[in-house]
């Protein structure tokens, strides 16, 4: 993705709210079917993972099988919150 529209969309995401929390279940199914909708709704959407979902994984883990999971492109993580566009 070229740098110019990754800026624009870290921006547009700064704006956004988190619309989903991801907890101590984890990735489950019934999250990413929530998140197709949500990113094929928005395209940009904001997820924050809570400390109880890190169990035995690291954030940068967790954020790469959602991508993975949703077909999406992980723009960016930061602190707990992860942004991701399709």
């Amino acid at each position: 993705m070229e740098k110019e529209k990754l800026y624009r969309l870290k921006a547009q995401a700064n704006q956004l709210s988190p619309i989903l929390n991801i907890g101590k279940n984890g990735v489950t199914d019934t999250l990413i079917e929530e998140l197709n909708k949500q990113i094929k709704a928005n395209r940009l959407v904001k997820i924050r993972v809570l400390k109880s979902a890190e169990e035995g994984k690291d954030l940068e883990a967790i954020a790469e099988e959602i991508a993975a999971a949703t077909r999406s492109t992980l723009i960016e993580i930061r602190g707990r919150t992860v942004v991701l566009y399709r």
